[in-house]
């Protein structure tokens, strides 16, 4: 059994291996590209940084506690359950019962229930026979079986001819209601990033809803509640007892492992977008589960499965199992293995382990596997027995546009005075800094700054080209086109290259403007030289989020620090440097602005019209989602902070836009503001 990491690493090397070359500049040192500017090389080893830093500052139980609330509401945050009502009481669940079957020892009660207003959860309720004082139940929560409540009846119906009270609730995304589980991964909503949603964080609130329905059953006793499950319903099963300390046991089969493990060996590409949180905060499943100890947990596990690898889940356990021996309860966390591929065992063997584990834990009685026999994994009742809408869905069931309405989004705000617009500002910087640019570096790289090339091209126009290192892992170039050289400092226009485009595209942006600043032309990571293929775009986005950044965050820090370089170079006035972008790098420069401060103008043409767009399937196109912004603000705004400094637009802008430009002039600056139809027209201060 493998319980180290050792065989992720090696997959690691092996995707990172040596190239380099050996070669002689009058101006520089060779490049050494060993595992540099690859994007691949990058995100593995930030989920191995994840992986392996979760819960190492953690060394005794005094220091666990001192911060488990605050990883917990944290937990909460990167779920989408912010503003959610854990501590005020809940809405009422307006059960609607619709049906009843009866089977020999137990009763089936299909009904659906209200999570939220409009949002209702078909589900089928087991109840044994002959109840005569409350009993512990179990919260079967499914994965993404077509046909839920009936693909998984035999679990419910096992734990109810043991004894147990079963609710069986189906996922906003498959069953009888098919919602959206798959935004970014299938349909390039990649803007659920920007909103901070994720569709596992309505499973989590409907899940807590049905463990308040079985709270209220007389036949239930709500200090012993269970919950399992496996696949969508396994990563369920770590979340639920990690968000709601009723859940007195837990079971998770095939539902998480560590963000290294499925990022390195790509397993990630087979995920749902409900397996894993928006990791603002860095975390790995292994923060997850140690939000449930001390009470016992099960994490069972197939040694073939598509989608977890079997050493990147014991990663995890052993990590949890830490946390575990500091309560003296390493009794509690237990790792059940199993031969096959995504499912209970080749052979089942995981079913009677447990069934063996909720008996003892939420019954108090010692049964063996032999004793509990052959467990039925027969499908008696077909879906159509098992249907709860038997008249239809609800009228104003919401379930298959959840997504728009579970986060709370910013709206612009009205600001009638520059001392609200700089509170503004400060709460927008102070939100972006821990929610959407945590990942940056904590401790900034030197930069390294390195002359590669010089040329006179005539007697005025002088090239320089300078290459740095913003991150680990990345050197990236500038170009300066400079005018005669001469005594003072002389200000410049950064200009920001798209993606993928043309030849001249940069060059006929900025048409006439060499006659009035210096250019430097820069590419961000993915851009130009350092350009990956558009066929990993939709791995790489996905992956850059579930390790707590993106494309477009990554980008921002790329220019954060082009900008600090420049103002090193001689002959730069660091304080007369204007960014000018269009396109996909005009949802990245307003950003790069604000968090600078000290940008003289922004030039913006054709910018996005929000950040809360759809994208490609594929995950081709503009990748200017940043994790939760749009829960503090969007493009427009972003782009009027930059008052009261010139904000340069080219052509026409999309109607969101309406509001920065009202901005200006409500705050008494239009000059600020200019409108033009080409940059030549641009005057310099």
């Amino acid at each position: 059994m493998m319980t180290n990491i050792k065989p992720i690493i090696i997959s690691l090397l092996v995707l990172c291996t040596k190239l380099s070359f050996a070669q002689s500049f009058n101006y520089s040192v060779a490049l050494d590209f060993d595992q540099t500017n690859n994007i691949r090389c990058y995100l593995g080893k930030a989920a191995s940084d994840i992986t392996n830093n979760s819960l190492s500052t953690i060394k005794n139980l005094q220091d666990w506690e001192a911060v488990r609330d605050q990883r917990q509401k944290e937990f909460l945050e990167m779920m989408g359950l912010q503003g959610k009502q854990f501590t005020a009481k809940r809405p009422p669940l307006n059960v609607t019962k619709t049906g009843v079957i009866k089977k020999e020892g137990y009763r089936i009660e299909k009904l659906y229930y209200e999570s939220l207003p409009g949002l209702f959860v078909p589900a089928n309720l087991y109840i044994p026979e002959g109840i005569k004082k409350p009993v512990p139940a179990i919260l079967y929560v499914c994965g993404h079986a077509h046909t839920q409540k009936h693909h998984y009846q035999a679990h419910a119906k096992s734990f109810a001819k043991n004894g147990f009270v079963c609710l069986i609730i189906e996922t906003i995304q498959r069953g009888e209601v098919e919602g959206e589980h798959l935004g970014a991964e299938s349909r390039g909503w990649f803007n659920w990033y920007s909103r901070g949603y994720n569709p596992g964080g309505v499973e989590i609130w409907n899940g807590i809803r049905g463990l308040d329905l079985l709270s209220e059953l007389p036949e239930v006793d709500k200090a012993r509640l269970g919950v399992t499950g496996i696949s969508g319903g396994g990563s369920q099963s770590w979340y639920l007892p990690a968000a709601d300390s009723r859940v007195k046991a837990a079971a998770a089969v095939a539902g998480g492992a560590s963000v290294e493990g499925q990022v390195v060996q790509r397993t990630i590409d087979d995920h749902c977008d409900c397996m894993m949180p928006i990791n603002t905060y860095g975390i790995d499943f292994s923060d997850i589960g140690a939000l449930i100890a001390p009470r016992p947990f099960m994490i069972a596990q197939p040694s073939r499965d598509l989608y977890y690898s079997i050493e990147a889940v014991h990663t995890v356990y052993d990590k949890i199992r830490t946390i575990y021996d500091y309560y003296g309860k390493s009794q509690n966390v237990i790792m059940a293995d199993a031969t096959g591929g995504h499912s209970y065992g080749s052979k089942e063997e995981l079913r009677p382990k447990i069934l063996s584990f909720f008996i003892k834990e939420l019954m108090g009685k010692d049964k063996k596997l032999e004793e509990l026999g052959e467990i039925d994994i027969s499908k008696e009742l077909s879906n159509e027995d098992l249907l709860v809408y038997i008249n239809g869905t609800p009228e104003d069931d919401i379930t298959k546009t959840i997504q728009d309405s579970f986060v709370e989004l910013a709206k612009p705000p009205e600001i009638k005075n520059v001392d609200q617009l700089d509170s503004y500002r400060n709460e927008v910087i102070d939100f972006l800094k821990v929610k959407t640019f945590g990942a940056f570096p904590r401790e900034p790289v030197p930069l390294d700054v390195r002359l590669e090339f010089q040329a006179t091209v005539n007697r005025e126009d002088y090239r320089e080209n300078y290459s740095f290192t913003p991150e680990e892992g990345w050197r990236l170039k500038v170009s300066l086109q400079k005018r005669e050289t001469q005594d003072k400092p002389q200000p410049f226009s950064l200009v920001l290259k798209n993606p993928e485009e043309e030849r001249w595209a940069s060059a006929s942006l900025i048409s006439g403007l060499r006659e009035k600043t210096n250019i430097a032309y820069f590419e961000a990571r993915g851009i130009g030289e350092t350009g990956w293929s558009p066929s990993l775009q939709w791995h790489i986005r996905r992956s850059a989020a579930w390790t707590g950044r993106t494309i477009a965050s990554m980008r921002v820090y790329d220019v954060l620090r082009c900008l600090e370089v420049l103002r090193k170079i001689p002959g730069v006035d660091p304080n007369n440097i204007s960014i000018v972008a269009q396109g996909e790098m005009a949802g990245i420069a307003p950003y790069v602005a604000l968090l600078d401060g000290n940008i003289k103008s922004l030039i913006l043409k054709n910018p996005p019209a929000t950040q809360d767009g759809p994208g490609q399937p594929n995950g081709r196109g503009e990748s200017i989602e940043m994790l939760n912004c749009l829960r503090i603000t969007d493009l427009p705004q972003v782009a009027g902070l930059m008052f009261p400094r010139q904000l340069v637009v080219i052509g026409d802008l999309p109607d969101t836009y309406k509001w920065t430009e009202d901005l200006y002039e409500n705050l008494k600056k239009p000059d600020a503001y200019k409108k033009i139809q080409k940059i030549s027209e641009w005057l310099i201060d």
